[in-house]
């Protein structure tokens, strides 16, 4: 009876320990009744990738990772094992890249399948590739405006330094100076436009007078449109018989015939021809005179004794 107590206990005891063992390995991912692959890949840096960190492929997770040691050929370098589940076929040529699946997530690896024919084995070495970081990509992105900054900032500097040599004493006092007159020049601006204020006020009646005077002026000129157009016609037509009368010529013999007469006058002045003499002969103007009195004379006397020199017979 004991022999079979301490049979069942240590059977009992057995079975406890695997279902243990089976657990444990279970909760970590490790099954131990499903095909398992193992696979290494080597890396510069793993970005924080740690034991237990997941495999997928095509998002699908397959396994996790086992283990990470230094690699002791080549100890820049880091050797990881990956431990794969299932019987997915991966190709030779596959890649294993470390990525962060989120913002705050832990990194994981992805196995990119390749286009071999020829399938991995297990304990195969697989591609390596790293997948940038958010930080690095922020710091790749920002590390061209970074330049810009400082280059920037340089600059500034420069134009302080050429602003606060520019700006001395006597400038800062001109520069104060301008802006007193700028204050000034608004100040009377304020002051001419609260005239301008007064002044509409003022002349609010006189303005709507006026205003009413253009409307009448524009209800004149609607109400009496035929006219004005009547008479715009009348104009186009004086314009185009004044184009036809020959104006030009007209004027040119105008000239002419001014021309002349300014030529008579200047003889009349200078005293040549009959009335250049009549104007101009003093003894001629009194003969003349003298005979026009004379005649004057006869006709009176003929006119008061007309016997005297008309004589009348009668038959």
């Amino acid at each position: 009876m004991k022999i079979r107590k301490e049979i069942k206990v240590g059977v009992v005891f057995v079975i406890a320990t695997a279902i243990l063992i089976w657990g444990l390995m279970y909760l970590k991912g490790l099954e131990l009744l499903k095909p398992s692959r193992t696979f290494y890949a080597a890396y510069d840096q793993v970005n924080g990738l740690v034991a237990a960190n997941p495999i997928s492929i095509k998002g699908l997770k397959v396994g996790q990772v086992k283990k990470l040691y230094f690699n002791p050929k080549n100890p820049s370098q880091i050797i990881v094992e990956l431990y794969v589940l299932g019987d997915y076929p991966i190709a030779k040529n596959s890649s294993a890249r470390i990525f962060s699946s989120s913002l705050l997530g832990s990194p994981e690896i992805e196995i990119i399948p390749g286009d071999s024919k020829d399938m991995a084995q297990s304990g195969d070495t697989l591609k390596s590739l790293i997948e940038a970081t958010l930080g690095q990509e922020v710091n790749k992105q920002l590390l061209p405006l970074k330049t810009k900054a400082e280059n920037l900032i340089g600059s500034i500097d420069s134009i302080a330094v050429i602003v606060q040599q520019v700006l001395n004493k006597n400038t800062r006092d001109n520069l104060v100076e301008a802006i007193e007159h700028v204050k000034q020049s608004l100040e009377n601006i304020a002051h001419t436009t609260h005239n301008l204020d007064t002044l509409m006020g003022a002349e609010r009646n006189n303005l709507s007078k006026i205003i009413n005077n253009v409307e009448s002026i524009s209800s004149n000129l609607k109400q009496n449109n035929e006219k004005i157009t009547n008479i715009l016609s009348n104009f186009s037509n004086l314009s185009d018989s004044l184009a036809k009368a020959r104006i030009p010529y007209t004027i040119s013999q105008v000239n002419k015939a001014i021309g002349d007469l300014d030529l008579i006058l200047l003889k009349i002045n200078k005293g040549e021809g009959s009335v250049g003499q009549l104007l101009n002969n003093e003894q001629l103007y009194k003969e003349v005179e003298k005979a026009a009195r004379d005649l004057n004379l006869l006709l009176e006397d003929v006119k008061a004794n007309p016997s005297k020199y008309v004589k009348v017979s009668v038959f």
